[in-house]
């Protein structure tokens, strides 16, 4: 079997940025998946379940009422809990999205209230939230934003 392209970044020397993890097309339909990686992978801990849970409620309430929001594909978590993935029609490099990344960082900071979505006839696990760790994430992920503005994977040649 081929390896996933997702398994030839090199985990070891990511870091929290908004990339661009591929581009697929179907009848002319293309597909952007960004990976909006919020901690370094296999360096520091993952994301909590109650605060992923309430990023993806609150990014994807955020993401799908924005100007984008006819592009919105989907919103969720990584399975490893380093980050997100936002899949949006069309092809698309991170500096088109870097203000609307930034802006949903924003929505999550100021959020105050219930959140959209968390209750039993909504979700699934509905109670599994936790709004001020997510802000202690968004809030560390948006500074590494506007502060380096890594929009490419790390090569072999970069250093950690």
């Amino acid at each position: 079997m081929e390896r996933i392209a997702s398994f030839t970044i090199d985990h070891l020397k990511l870091q929290a940025g908004l990339y661009v993890s591929r581009v697929d097309t179907c009848n002319g339909c293309a597909v952007t998946t960004f990976d909006m990686r919020i901690t370094a992978p296999n360096r520091e801990p993952v994301i909590d379940m109650p605060a992923l849970h309430t990023i993806e409620h609150l990014a994807a309430t955020y993401l799908r009422n924005s100007a984008i929001k006819d592009k919105v594909v989907y919103f969720g978590p990584m399975g490893c809990r380093t980050g997100c993935y936002l899949l949006l029609f069309g092809e698309w490099q991170s500096a088109d999205i870097y203000d609307t990344v930034v802006a949903t960082c924003d929505f999550i900071l100021a959020y105050e209230g219930d959140i959209p979505g968390a209750a039993p006839e909504q979700c699934g696990n509905y109670s599994e939230q936790n709004l001020n760790m997510a802000k202690f994430y968004i809030q560390k992920y948006r500074d590494a934003l506007v502060t380096h503005k890594r929009f490419s994977y790390p090569t072999q040649e970069d250093e950690t």
